[in-house]
């Protein structure tokens, strides 16, 4: 019998196979998602110190990609604002050399 695929929750756009992978970068590929992400790299913000990091973004598409991370298991809501979990530190540290290339790709 063969290996069954783990499947992420049901709402993976563009993915039949619903495989973790593909959750993952969907998540990640909404709009804001690593830029919150990316602020919350060096400690917890507020929700409008976030927005204001952000680029003045709209409060309600913040507000959704917020809930997004938290049910991912990405962003946890602290005393201090909204901050990165250990999952999402761990997240975060995956894009450290993706992050270093694009700063050398973009000095080419």
């Amino acid at each position: 019998m063969p290996k069954q695929v783990p499947t992420a929750k049901p709402g993976v756009r563009g993915s039949r196979s619903g495989r973790p992978i593909m959750a993952l970068l969907d998540l990640l590929g909404r709009r804001w998602t690593l830029r919150i992400v990316w602020e919350l790299r060096e400690g917890a913000l507020t929700s409008r110190a976030l927005r204001t990091a952000c680029d003045e973004a709209s409060p309600t598409i913040l507000q959704t990609r917020l809930t997004e991370l938290r049910a991912a298991g990405f962003v946890e809501l602290t005393d201090d604002g909204y901050g990165l979990t250990a999952l999402g530190r761990e997240l975060f540290q995956t894009f450290t050399p993706l992050h270093r290339f694009a700063e050398r790709w973009s000095k080419r």
